[in-house]
C-alpha cells in the first residue's frame, strides 16, 4: 500500500547532527506554545504520518480542504491541518522568519517553523466545514473556537517525539516500523480498527470479522488528547492489551496507538482516519456506526456513505464497512442485523457510552457486555477515580440490562 499522494513515507523528525544544530538554532527564536490539538498534528508530521505535508497549511490550503476536501495542489485532504497563535505572538514573527514550536507544560522545544504566511480564517466556516456544526456543544467547535486569532503556515523540523514514546513505548509504532513489521508477519491485506474507548465485545466482533478476511488487523488507538468522560487513553491501553492477549490468537492483531486528538468530526475524520492508516501501511480501515462522532451530531452511517461521495481512487486504503452489532440472547452470541432475525428487544445494543456510564455509577455489567479481565481493568480505574476500587462481583447499582 503506498503513502498518500507520495512514493514514499515523509517523516519530518531531525536526527544526529542535524537535530543538534536545529535544537541550538532553536533556542534562539521566539516561541509559539501549541495546544493539544497541534501538539498532535506536529507529532504526525514528525514521524510520516501526515504524508506528504511538509508543515501547517497555508490559506489556500485551508480554504480548499474546508470548501472542495483539496490542498492548492489538489491533493485530497479532509481536515485543516493548522498552526495558530493569539496576536500577541504572531505579531512579533514575520512572514520569511523563524519560531520555535513548544509543548506550554514542560517548554520543551518541539520543533521549528518557516514561516511563509500569517493569516486569518473565520472560525465558524471551518466548524460548519469539518463538523456540520458551529454548536458550541461540540468538542470540537470548542477546539476551534479557542485557538489563537492568526495562523502561521510553513515547512517544519521536527525535534522531539515527545513524551509518547517514553508514556507508550511499546505500542506507539510510527509508519515506518509498523510497515516493516507488517512485511515481516506477511501481512500484505490489513484492516485497521479506530477504537479511542477499551473494547467492549461489539469491538472484539469486529476485529475478528476483519482478521477472518484480513492477514491481520491493527488496533489503533488515539494517544493525545480526548474530550472529558473519554476513558484516558493509557487505561485503554492496558484494557485493549488484556484482551488482545486472552481472546485472539498470535499473530493475528498488532496494537498499536497514534499521536493524534481527537476532533470528533464525524465523517470528515473518518476519511482522515482512512487516509492516515494508508500511510501506516494498511489496506482497509473498519468503519462503524457512528464512526468517529459525538452526542447526536452525525447521522449513524455518515462515515460510511462519505466513502462513496469522494471520487474512485482519492485514497487507495478501502473502507470496510458493518453493520450495528449486538449481542442477541436468542442466537447466543454476537450478531449483526445482517445476520439476525429476532427482534430487537432480544438484543443487547453495545457501546463504549453506556459502558462509561455503567462503570462510573458502579453498575453491574453482564458479561455479554465485556470480557470479565477488561471490565477488570476499567473497574480499577473507576474505583480509584472514586476513591475505592469494586470488583465485578461487588459492584452496587442497577443491572445494564438488554434494550426493551
Amino acid at each position: 500500500m503506498p503513502p498518500h499522494g507520495a512514493p514514499a513515507l515523509k517523516p519530518l523528525l531531525l536526527a544526529d547532527e542535524e537535530l543538534d544544530e536545529e535544537r541550538a538554532r532553536a533556542a534562539r527564536m521566539p516561541r509559539i506554545p501549541l495546544n493539544p490539538r497541534e501538539f498532535g498534528d506536529l507529532m504526525m508530521l514528525g514521524i510520516g504520518g501526515f504524508t506528504p505535508l511538509r508543515g501547517f497549511m497555508t490559506h489556500a490550503d485551508w480554504e480548499g480542504v474546508c470548501r472542495s476536501y483539496c490542498l492548492s495542489d489538489g491533493l485530497f485532504w479532509p481536515i485543516p491541518i493548522t498552526l495558530s497563535a493569539d496576536e500577541a505572538t504572531a505579531g512579533g514573527i514575520r512572514p520569511g522568519g523563524e519560531a520555535a514550536l513548544v509543548e506550554p507544560a514542560s517548554g520543551e522545544v518541539l520543533a521549528t517553523i518557516k514561516v511563509a504566511e500569517k493569516y486569518r480564517i473565520d472560525k465558524e466556516v471551518e466548524c460548519r466545514a469539518v463538523f456540520g456544526t458551529a454548536d458550541p456543544r461540540h468538542p470540537g467547535v470548542v477546539m476551534v473556537m479557542g485557538q489563537g486569532a492568526v495562523n502561521l503556515a510553513g515547512a517544519v523540523k521536527v525535534l522531539s517525539r515527545g513524551d509518547f514514546s517514553r508514556r507508550y513505548a511499546q505500542i506507539y509504532l510510527p509508519p515506518a516500523q509498523t510497515r516493516a513489521l507488517f512485511e515481516a508477519r506477511g501481512w500484505s491485506k490489513v484492516a485497521a480498527f479506530q477504537t479511542r474507548n477499551p473494547m467492549h465485545r461489539s469491538h472484539e466482533y469486529l476485529v475478528k470479522i476483519a482478521a477472518e478476511v484480513c492477514d491481520g488487523v491493527l488496533v489503533h488507538s488515539p494517544l493525545g488528547k480526548l474530550k472529558p468522560g473519554d476513558v484516558p487513553a493509557e487505561v485503554s491501553v492496558r484494557a485493549i492489551a488484556v484482551l488482545l492477549e486472552r481472546y485472539f490468537p498470535n499473530g493475528t492483531v498488532l496494537q498499536a496507538g497514534y499521536p493524534l486528538a481527537m476532533r470528533y468530526a464525524g465523517p470528515r475524520e473518518a476519511l482522515l482516519h482512512a487516509l492516515f492508516r494508508q500511510n501506516y501501511g494498511c489496506s482497509h480501515i473498519v468503519i462503524g456506526r457512528d464512526h468517529a462522532g459525538v452526542g447526536d451530531f452525525y447521522e449513524p452511517y455518515a462515515a460510511q456513505r462519505i466513502f462513496d461521495e469522494i471520487p474512485p481512487g482519492t485514497l487507495k486504503i478501502q473502507a470496510m464497512k458493518v453493520d450495528q452489532t449486538f449481542w442477541c440472547y436468542r442466537c447466543v452470541g454476537m450478531a449483526s442485523a445482517r445476520t439476525c432475525p429476532h427482534d430487537p428487544s432480544d438484543r443487547l445494543l453495545l457501546s463504549g457510552t453506556r459502558l462509561r456510564q455503567a462503570l462510573s455509577e458502579g453498575a453491574e455489567v453482564p458479561a455479554e457486555f465485556s470480557r470479565p479481565e477488561v471490565l477488570q481493568v476499567l473497574r480499577e480505574y473507576y474505583g480509584s477515580v472514586q476513591g475505592t476500587v469494586k470488583t465485578a462481583s461487588q459492584a452496587p447499582g442497577p443491572r445494564l440490562t438488554k434494550k426493551r
